[in-house]
Parts: C-alpha cells; sequence; structure tokens
C-alpha cells in the first residue's frame, strides 16, 4: 500500500479524491445540513435560545401562517417589480451587448464602466442611491436643471406609486453589466463565417440577431433569465438598506429577516425560506421548459 502511494498514479488518486471529497464534506457541512435543519425547524413554534425539549410541534402550522398573513403574501407580490425590473435589465443589457460585441469605438472603456457597479458591494449601493433618491438632493437637482418643478417632483422613497420602482432601477443599475459582459463573452464566440453567409443570402443585422446570434447563445440567455429571476425574488439589499422596507417596500426577504430576527419566529421565518426555495425552483423549470420551447426550432 505504501509503495502504491509513492507511486505517480497513487499520488494522482489521492490528490484526485482530496479535491473531490473535501468540497463536498464542505458544501455537505455549511449547506445541505444546515439546509435539513431549518426544514426541520418550520414544523417547530421556537425561538434561536429555545431549548430542544421546550420546542413546541405545530406541524404545518408555520407554512399555512405565511400563506395567509398579509405582510408575506404583499412581500411575496413585490417581487413582479423586480422580475419586470430584470426583463428590462436583461433586454438593455443583450441589446448594448450585441452592439458592443462588434469593432466600436471606446467600446472597451464603455464595458468597463457599465460592469464597475457589479463590483461595488450591495450595501454600498443601498447607501449611494439612498442620498441619490432623497427629497432635494441628487436627482431631484438634476431633473431641475432640466426644467421640473421641485415641487412637482415625487418623494422617490415614500410614494408608494414610485418607489417600488425606484429600488427596482438601483438592482438594475448594478447588475446589469453582469448581463452584458456574459452576453458579449458568448456573442464573440459566434463564428464569423455565419454573419459572412448570410450577408451574402441578403440577411439584414436583425434577421441576423434573431437567426444566428440569439440561436447560439441561447445557454447563456436561457442561464441569465433562471438567475435574475431568481433573485428577483429573493431582492433583499436594495429595501433593507435604502428604505428599511417602510413605506410598502419590504421584500419577502426583508419581511423574513424581521419575523426571524425582530421578533424571533424561527420556525415560521424557516417555513417563509422553504415555501421560496419551492417557487424559485417552480420557476426554474418553468423557464428552462419555456425556453426549451422557444428555441426547439433552432435544436431541429
Amino acid at each position: 500500500m505504501k509503495k502504491w502511494l509513492k507511486s505517480r498514479k497513487g499520488q494522482q488518486t489521492v490528490i484526485i479524491v482530496s479535491f473531490a471529497v473535501i468540497p463536498l464534506f464542505l458544501l455537505v457541512l455549511f449547506t445541505y445540513l444546515p439546509f435539513v435543519q431549518m426544514v426541520e425547524f418550520s414544523f417547530f413554534k421556537m425561538k434561536y435560545l429555545t431549548p430542544p425539549d421546550k420546542r413546541v410541534f405545530v406541524g404545518f402550522k408555520n407554512y399555512i401562517d405565511v400563506l395567509t398573513r398579509d405582510d408575506c403574501f404583499k412581500a411575496l407580490k413585490l417581487s413582479i417589480y423586480y422580475c419586470i425590473g430584470a426583463l428590462v435589465q436583461l433586454a438593455l443589457a443583450l441589446f448594448l451587448a450585441t452592439i458592443l460585441s462588434f469593432k466600436v469605438k471606446g467600446g472597451n472603456i464603455f464595458k468597463g464602466m457599465m460592469f464597475f457597479p457589479y463590483l461595488i458591494s450591495g450595501i454600498a449601493i443601498g447607501f449611494i442611491f439612498k442620498f441619490f433618491y432623497t427629497r432635494g438632493f441628487v436627482l431631484d437637482s438634476v431633473l431641475q436643471l432640466f426644467g421640473f418643478d421641485a415641487e412637482q417632483l415625487p418623494y422617490w422613497l415614500k410614494d408608494q406609486k414610485v418607489n417600488n420602482w425606484s429600488l427596482v432601477a438601483t438592482s438594475i443599475w448594478r447588475y446589469f453589466g453582469q448581463n452584458m459582459v456574459l452576453f458579449i463573452g458568448a456573442i464573440m464566440s459566434v463564428d464569423n463565417e455565419l454573419y459572412e453567409a448570410a450577408s451574402l443570402d441578403g440577411a439584414n443585422k436583425f434577421q441576423q440577431f434573431f437567426h444566428i446570434i440569439l440561436p447560439s447563445i441561447k445557454t447563456i440567455v436561457t442561464l441569465n433569465v433562471i438567475l435574475s429571476i431568481t433573485g428577483s425574488l429573493s431582492a433583499f439589499e436594495p429595501p433593507y438598506v435604502i428604505t428599511g422596507g417602510a413605506n410598502g417596500t419590504g421584500t419577502y426577504f426583508v419581511i423574513m429577516n424581521e419575523i426571524a430576527h425582530v421578533t424571533q419566529k424561527v420556525g415560521l421565518a424557516s417555513a417563509m425560506a422553504v415555501i421560496l426555495l419551492l417557487i424559485i425552483f417552480a420557476c426554474t423549470i418553468l423557464q428552462k421548459l419555456f425556453f426549451k420551447y422557444i428555441f426547439r426550432s433552432s435544436e431541429d
């Protein structure tokens, strides 16, 4: 055995097993075991410091409460705002990525500028936009330069007609560059000969986009949409930092954080997390089936 371990093949086997076992062990320890425990907590009425023998088993009561509480249901509905914003974000990212994938003067500088917000901490972005939207500050000052009356401008973070859209715009600004860079990488991998052949056949730029670019990058499109929609369902940083969830801006994660850490209803918060996971899982499956149907012609 020692001789085999000292051999080249033995050392390769040990390295391969180590690189496979250690990540799996850490994944199980820090992801799957906490998840199983969270599911267990969701069936109990308890606080963080409640001893195991003092926990009250309530069955599916926590799940029923999540589905019947007004604050949870309204918070879940706010995800629609972020889903719409995600689709707008992806459309803009794909449009600009298509342009910047070809030789454009100053294109590299523009790419860097658009990607930079993604590198900034979400908490820092929250504080930036908190002052940006505050009455009489940056946004109001800029709009006044274009002739808008300051008294007629809404309170961007208080008026419930616009405050959620303001927060959605923050998310679009932050994640737009990431989607654009991913799209650019995918588009640049398309064979140039396809464009040349399409041009010879008389295809214009729009036809080339829909019949060459879009089918060729369908995997990245599907991935970006899935990540954006699932991210929209779990939006947390913008409403938590900018508004604290006030004035009807408390998303599902903000309400879950309040229930878990302020009121210390750990069982109810765990049930909320499980329900959100099931919703995200269902949305992911539906999106994959949708794109499989959309791109079915390109697979024939």
